[in-house]
């Protein structure tokens, strides 16, 4: 196996693992919870621990692994590996790449996580041209590619489609992409509204902290009001928040990835269509909208792509 990296998708729950070889190729796997409540030292304890079990059920000694790929959500000062703010994992201003590397022992790259998705789908030929990826999950998350190169932008930040404001008449905490669009967001949408529909099948979780992908998925299938008010809403909002940014920078692709996205189906993707196509100028403008191929794996492909210590041509896993 000529340089397999290591892409590590670092999420607030789970971290994900996986040695990929020249081809593309996830040829080895690692699992294990984050475990942030446990801090710091918890999470490199548990990164450096699932580098070494994915080496090993790759049948590659680590000190052959080229270099390792993290991927992380929230904001990252790439030069200089840095976790800016990562409120899901309670991180703020940590230097996650020197810290994975000394454990490691490996040349480690640091960047954010739908940066590193958008990037894999990219360069392994799934969108192709100036592309915005939205991912639907937990939050809302965003990267941009430009000129066949990752924008990150001053700040860092760019691409984050989930802080944008689309409802500026809104309250806190209901104005943005995310507010109405992610996981989190519906949990406070009906901790808002149940007390005017008390007989929701949103109720029966007890706890609206409670609710998963599975329970909201269910009740809009089931038709049930509170849950098609929020998810056709979600539809049509971050259509309109996609249609901005396609008007503003003209991108031919956009890219829909994540949990929610993947749990809804088609269904959803055509309702964000209808807004995107709605509100996009000028409505000649054809942008193509897409789903993720890579699914839950684009984000540690992407990562170990980055990492890989020579950027030739990619080859493709299919």
């Amino acid at each position: 196996m000529d340089q397999p990296v290591i892409g590590v998708d670092v999420g607030g729950t789970n971290l994900q693992f996986g040695v990929v070889d020249e081809r593309n190729r996830i040829v080895g796997r690692a699992r294990a919870k984050t475990e942030a409540s446990g801090g710091l030292t918890r999470i490199l304890e548990n990164i450096d621990t699932g580098v070494r079990v994915a080496a090993a059920d790759a049948g590659v000694p680590l000190e052959q692994i080229a270099a390792i790929g993290v991927a992380a959500a929230g904001a990252i000062d790439v030069p200089r590996g840095i976790i800016l703010t990562a409120p899901n994992l309670a991180l703020t201003d940590t230097p996650l790449r020197d810290l994975v590397a000394e454990r490691t022992g490996r040349v480690v790259v640091l960047d954010n996580d739908v940066n590193a998705a958008v990037w894999a789908e990219h360069q392994l030929g799934v969108v192709d041209g100036d592309t915005l990826g939205v991912w639907l999950g937990t939050g809302v998350g965003g990267g941009l590619v430009l000129g066949g190169r990752l924008y990150h932008g001053d700040a860092f930040t760019a691409g984050e489609i989930g802080h944008t404001v689309v409802l500026p008449d809104g309250p806190p905490g209901a104005r943005t992409v995310e507010d109405h669009c992610s996981r989190s967001g519906w949990r406070h949408r009906v901790a808002e509204r149940l007390p005017e529909i008390p007989d929701s099948a949103l109720a029966s979780a007890g706890d609206v902290d409670r609710l998963d992908t599975e329970a909201f998925c269910r009740a809009y299938a089931a038709g049930d009001p509170l849950a098609v008010a929020l998810i056709d809403r979600a539809a049509t909002l971050v259509g309109l928040a996609m249609a901005n940014w396609v008007t503003v920078l003209a991108l031919r692709t956009v890219i829909l990835g994540g949990g929610l996205t993947e749990a809804l189906g088609p269904p959803f993707v055509a309702k964000v269509r209808r807004s995107l196509d709605a509100n996009v100028f000028p409505p000649s403008l054809r942008c193509e909208l897409v789903t993720t191929r890579l699914a839950a794996d684009a984000g540690l492909i992407g990562a170990a792509m980055l990492a890989r210590p020579s950027r030739t041509q990619p080859s493709s896993p299919w």
